[in-house]
């Protein structure tokens, strides 16, 4: 079984980096196959080129952080040629805290139609788990709750298109070390694969999903399934410079990001890393988020952004770029016209 598993997620991985260069080339993307016990299985359409839908349902409440999702956004987001989207929620901030931790079905109604949205606009979607501040401070006390919001999620779609792929957590980080999320991340997918045995699921590793951190991530070896991911921000002066909720950044406003031949090759040595891990455990590599905030300056900012998606798709990793329409954003919603500089870094004119 373990030399069976082996092989599959070598062809698994395979055929993620030919979806990834068929999507670099701007045709429609590939549907991934799997053998796994002499069957092909079509999970669906793969993640490619991405944008996450950001300070929408990961806020406490959608529109509070100034953004509120709407149906012509997944439409722009189609037509500019972009694969998926990524959906940061917060359900934590709409389930109860007392067992069996029911989610609200408002925050399911809400979810549902923005997945709705995303498959009617053939893009894959990712929803995950985000801002579960609770469960980083107090791992122990929350895990039973983890576990059931999982549970209810899963089941709730169950049935849905196969192009919907789970995450299980973003940036696991202060006390739900690396070490203790190896242990809840096998607890939540041996409960989602209850309802789920099929599905594609993404998991980062602790230490907030840094690329460093992949080396202590540990996922089943028994789940062919699986597709691991980290962010990337880095130089973090650059990428966060003048950021509200980052304490001493002002004193970083006016950092540059010109291109040079060791800048460049710093990024290079880090996703060298990510792609020797995914080499190494047969797993494909999804980058979920990456972005520089818009206190830099355009022309850093585009540089930095087309550097990184194509970094990353040499190495065969699908990505979804941090964000659409807020302080990231690759899209203007004052002017409801995209940011042509970063559009062009993210997906450069044939």
């Amino acid at each position: 079984m373990r030399g069976a598993a082996a092989l599959a997620r070598s062809l698994l991985l395979a055929m993620a980096l030919a979806l990834v260069a068929a999507c670099a080339r701007r045709e429609a993307p590939a549907r991934l196959t799997l053998l796994q016990d002499g069957e092909l299985l079509a999970p669906g359409a793969g993640l490619g080129r991405g944008v996450n839908l950001g300070n929408a349902l990961e806020a406490p409440r959608e529109g509070e952080w100034g953004l509120t999702l709407e149906e012509g956004y997944f439409a722009r987001i189609a037509e500019a040629g972009f694969d998926s989207v990524r959906i940061p929620i917060r359900w934590n901030a709409h389930a109860a805290t007392e067992p069996p931790y029911t989610i609200a079905p408002e925050l399911f109604a809400r979810v549902d139609w923005a997945i709705a949205q995303a498959l009617s606009h053939d893009l894959a979607v990712v929803i995950n788990i985000h801002h579960y501040d609770e469960l980083m401070a107090h791992p122990e006390a929350q895990h039973d709750r983890f576990l059931a919001l999982w549970r209810q999620i899963a089941e709730h779609y169950r049935g849905y298109d196969a192009r919907l792929y789970f995450e299980l957590l973003n940036e696991p980080h202060d006390r739900l070390d690396g070490a203790l999320w190896n242990d809840y991340l096998a607890d939540a997918l041996a409960v989602v694969r209850e309802s789920n045995p099929e599905r594609w699921v993404i998991v980062g590793p602790g230490g907030w999903g840094h690329v460093s951190a992949l080396r202590g991530l540990e996922l089943p070896e028994d789940d062919p399934r699986l597709i691991a991911t980290f962010h990337y921000y880095e130089p973090f002066h650059f990428t966060h410079q003048g950021a509200e909720w980052t304490e001493g950044s002002t004193a970083w406003l006016g950092t540059t990001w010109r291109g040079t031949e060791s800048e460049v090759a710093a990024i290079q040595r880090d996703f060298d890393t990510a792609a020797r891990w995914g080499q190494e455990h047969g797993r494909p590599v999804y980058l979920g988020e990456f972005g520089a905030y818009s206190k830099a300056d355009m022309a850093s900012r585009a540089r930095w952004t087309e550097a990184i998606a194509r970094q990353a798709e040499a190495r065969g990793f699908a990505w979804a770029y941090w964000e659409f329409g807020a302080g990231f954003g690759v899209y203007g919603r004052e002017r409801a016209a995209w940011r042509p500089e970063l559009l062009r870094a993210l997906l450069p004119e044939e």
